[in-house]
């Protein structure tokens, strides 16, 4: 805490009221003593006085900015090449209350430190203490001092100032301040400070001073319990900040990645349907030469069928001899990376009904699969039926999930999902539908 020690001007019957305080240390002008306050705790400048001047204040006419100085226009100009001010000193002229100000802040601070409020005198309650009187002190003092030939008014001005009960400090004080201009006029105090103070005994100043100790002990301690305080959440929302930043950055990179991978399936779909265009030319050029028909006949279909299903069947006969020797591998980051792709549906569905609704979908059609994988229909997926739009494709990442799980684009023109029979994975089937079951039953899921 700075305590304000203010200069009043010299009282005159002409004088004009105060409007601002200057400060005596750097010469900057402050609107009351509250900014004299918060001035005096940040600088350690304690020197004030009153002011008739204003305080000015020129407005920026760009961005409105108060400036209180010439050099504080000046450094504002410099950074912001802003150059016309408007002065509107005038239009927030106000006086300055110094004594009430001061009064409330006294009051303010003997209440922070504990101490009893000073009670105000009211009338009828006896002499007015407002009134100003010479102040009482030691007459055998004052006697012998008057004896040695100084003045009346020397002596009780040296005794009141010092009040002391040795005539040497007296002295030595009268000596100090013989070239003060008022030391030969009459000392005229309030009536309530013109009695003579009795000294403090040894055991009350001791009593006074640890009573002092204590309330600015307890002061400091409420002031740190505060600021602790103050401290603790700041620090409480300084992590939720980083919490909800770093959640927003790995939503992100969750997206980036997903589109990056569908954007290096669609060019992947792309060079395959370049190949398979390319093959399907060289093939009825083949057939041509061989004086066959340019489609294959359905004849030719079936065993094209039945080629595909016994390889099928080979690659299922592997997996199983393969689970019977233990040496299955699990899909683990493919079901991961579906599992991401889930999380994507549930945060960006327009609700929680939706998404659960897609999850269902998309759990029956694998269910299907796992229950009929040598039936066409159920590894085949409509894309202009109105259902799968509804349910599924009007999600984000719904379509995307069954491509990353296998299906691969019809690019012949019949717009469907169709998931090749040699793509058929029972124990990949078997993960995934776990991880969106898990979706639907867990109400955590995508959150932690």
């Amino acid at each position: 805490v700075v305590f304000v020690a203010l200069s009043p001007p010299v009282a005159s019957p002409a004088m004009s009221a105060a409007l601002s305080l200057r400060c005596n240390t750097c010469g900057v002008q402050l609107r009351s003593v509250a900014e004299a306050q918060v001035h005096g705790e940040s600088t350690g400048h304690s020197d004030f006085a009153e002011s008739t001047e204003a305080v000015l204040n020129l407005s920026c006419v760009a961005c409105g900015k108060p400036c209180r100085s010439e050099t504080e226009k000046d450094i504002h100009s410099k950074r912001t090449g802003h150059l016309e001010f408007v002065d509107r000193t005038h239009e927030q002229v106000s006086t300055v209350d110094t004594a009430n100000e001061m009064k409330a802040i006294g009051e303010e601070m003997r209440d922070d430190a504990g101490l009893p409020a000073k009670k105000e005198k009211k009338e009828g309650d006896g002499d007015d203490d407002s009134m100003d009187v010479e102040p009482e002190v030691d007459t055998e003092l004052l006697t012998e001092l008057q004896t040695m030939g100084f003045t009346r008014n020397k002596s009780v001005r040296a005794l009141h100032a010092t009040g002391t009960s040795n005539v040497e400090q007296a002295v030595n004080w009268i000596v100090d301040h013989e070239s003060d201009t008022d030391i030969d006029l009459p000392l005229l105090v309030s009536k309530s400070n013109s009695k003579k103070k009795p000294p403090l005994t040894k055991e009350e100043a001791r009593v006074a001073g640890e009573e002092l100790r204590k309330a600015m002990t307890a002061k400091k301690q409420k002031e740190e319990r505060e600021l602790e305080k103050v401290r603790e959440q700041e620090r409480i929302r300084s992590g939720k900040e980083l919490l909800k930043a770093k959640k927003g950055n790995d939503d992100l990179e969750l997206k980036r990645n997903l589109e990056t991978r569908r954007i290096e399936k669609e060019e992947a779909k792309r060079a395959k349907a370049r190949i398979m265009a390319k093959l399907d030319e060289d093939r009825i050029v083949r057939r041509r030469k061989l004086g066959l028909p340019d489609e294959l006949t359905e004849e030719e279909k079936a065993k094209e069928k039945e080629r595909h299903e016994k390889k099928a069947d080979e690659a299922r006969a592997e997996q199983e001899k393969k689970a019977k020797a233990g040496l299955v591998v699990k899909p683990v980051g493919k079901v991961e990376e579906l599992r991401k792709i889930l999380v994507v549906i549930k945060k960006n569905a327009s609700s929680e009904e939706a998404s659960n609704t897609c999850f269902k979908t998309l759990l029956l059609y694998l269910g299907n699969v796992a229950k009929n994988p040598g039936e066409d229909k159920f590894r085949t997926l409509k894309l202009t039926n109105g259902a799968f739009q509804k349910r599924v494709d009007s999600c984000d990442g719904g379509r995307l999930f069954l491509e990353t799980f296998g299906f691969v684009l019809d690019t012949s023109g019949k717009e469907t999902l169709t998931l090749p029979m040699e793509s058929v994975d029972l124990l990949l089937l078997q993960m995934t539908g776990a991880a969106i079951n898990d979706a639907l039953t867990n109400p955590f899921f995508g959150v932690l």
